[in-house]
């Protein structure tokens, strides 16, 4: 009995001893005890970033920091950080004795998406929320998970539109798959979910020719057609309009000369007009 009752007692006294070498080293790491004694006095931020706001990143860190070296919680510290807007990618880090380092990636836009958000560079969504966007960025809509193809379809037309002097301001796809593609212009390009690049390739070829001596702006082409596209019409504006009457008096009131593509002429009483692809 006396054996077993010394043998408990030395297990206790083993456990207090270990308790007391542990509760310090606990304390400190959860910051209860030592936030004084090691303290985070210098924070690193590094260079170069152009968008994002370095107070809010300071900020954001200071509340991690004061919990001293030893009990920061870098993972949360660094998922706070990541919040912040414009933030692609941030390491956070800690040097004996006192300095805490911050490295930020930052999201380089490449397109507006949707209402409120941007597409970066990488392909990666974020919120533009605070933040200023170039007006003359252009504007994707779409599934998420259909970004890539997003941009793919606009780098193809984006070259097959730059011979006409025309610029890609907007490509939507739809939930339907259905393609929308807007040019610089102001006309609109219906090209449907099918064969997109090939359709939009056959359009661009011909588009100099559509719009050679017309008044009228073009307002819409549908290309969702086996053989052939139909155009929408817009009204010409007060200088067209004058430039085309002084030009009809000089010709001796001659109407502008019709396009014929495919066998299928464009009317000039209609808005609508359709063409064959050549």
């Amino acid at each position: 009995m006396n054996q077993a009752l010394a043998t408990t007692t030395r297990i206790l006294a083993w456990l207090l001893a270990l308790a007391l070498v542990a509760l310090p080293v606990v304390a400190v790491m959860q910051g209860w005890i030592g936030a004084e004694r090691w303290p985070l006095r210098v924070l690193r931020i590094n260079d170069g970033l152009e968008q994002v706001d370095v107070a809010r990143v300071r900020e954001t860190v200071l509340p991690h920091a004061q919990r001293g070296f030893f009990a920061i919680d870098l993972t949360q510290a660094r998922r706070d950080v990541a919040r912040l807007p414009w933030v692609a990618g941030v390491e956070v880090r800690k040097h004996w004795p006192d300095v805490l380092e911050v490295r930020i990636g930052e999201h380089v836009p490449f397109a507006r998406w949707g209402e409120d958000r941007l597409l970066s560079t990488r392909g990666r969504l974020f919120s533009a929320e605070g933040v200023e966007v170039p007006d003359a960025m252009p504007r994707f809509d779409g599934p998420d998970a259909r970004a890539n193809e997003v941009v793919a379809l606009y780098n193809e037309a984006r070259e097959l539109f730059r011979p006409s002097g025309q610029q890609i301001e907007g490509v939507v796809l739809d939930a339907r798959g259905s393609w929308l593609i807007h040019l610089s212009s102001g006309t609109e390009v219906l090209v449907g979910s099918q064969e997109a690049v090939p359709r939009l390739a056959r359009f661009a070829r011909m588009l100099p020719r559509l719009v050679a001596n017309r008044a009228e702006p073009l307002a819409r082409a549908d290309l969702r057609y086996t053989n052939g596209f139909a155009l929408v019409w817009g009204t010409p504006s007060a200088d067209t309009k004058a430039a085309g009457t002084a030009s009809a008096s000089a010709s001796g009131g001659l109407p502008a000369r019709a396009i014929h593509m495919a066998g299928m002429p464009v009317h000039h009483d209609s808005r609508l007009t359709n063409h064959g692809l050549s």
